[in-house]
């Protein structure tokens, strides 16, 4: 089964995906958003253009892909989605940006086929552990996350998306307390 976690930054999908990957015993796959990021001198909590924005969502997707193709599909769980990159590059839309539809278009269509072609499953991750801050991690912007998450939860409804949606709450915080209800949302197909 091939799992992806998705939602706004700091809501702990990094760890919420190494810890169902060892109870799976399921590789764990990190995508490396900040570290594209870096590689192309970009800083994940600077404002960026739109332009620059699609730009670099390419280059997240193309490195994300590569990870996801490299672990075979045999199975894993990682801990970004092409959901994610949809949501991010969409809110960073607003009513002044000037953007090309038919190249973000474009985007969003290869974002659809990517999630369909690498994932099974998709699990949504929603804001509510304890934020803490991190050096070179995205902005601890509650007001931003909040808006992400929405994104996030739209698109995961959205009728292109194939794979299976788990929606994880607020709610739960604590890693075991969410290890338990992610794992309940899989049912009898573990």
């Amino acid at each position: 089964m091939r799992i992806g976690l998705c939602g706004s930054h700091r809501t702990g999908k990094t760890t919420l995906a190494m810890a169902i990957s060892r109870r799976l015993a399921t590789p764990f796959v990190k995508t490396g958003t900040s570290e594209v990021f870096r590689r192309f001198g970009l800083d994940p909590a600077a404002p960026i253009s739109f332009e620059k924005r699609m730009w670099i969502q390419h280059r997240v997707l193309d490195a994300a892909e590569a990870v996801w193709r490299e672990a075979g599909p045999g199975g894993f769980v990682t801990d970004r989605t092409p959901v994610d990159m949809m949501a991010y590059t969409l809110a960073d839309a607003h009513g002044d940006t000037v953007a090309d539809f038919s190249q973000l278009k474009a985007y969003l269509d290869r974002c659809f086929e990517s999630a369909n072609s690498f994932f099974d499953v998709l699990v949504v991750v929603q804001p509510g552990i304890a934020l803490v801050y991190e050096e070179g991690k995205a902005a601890l912007n509650r007001a931003y996350m909040e808006h992400l998450n929405y994104l996030v939860l739209g698109l995961a409804s959205d009728e292109r998306l194939k794979a299976r949606v788990i929606r994880l709450g607020p709610g739960a915080t604590g890693i075991e307390e969410r290890v338990k209800k992610v794992l309940e949302g899989f049912g009898a197909e573990l």
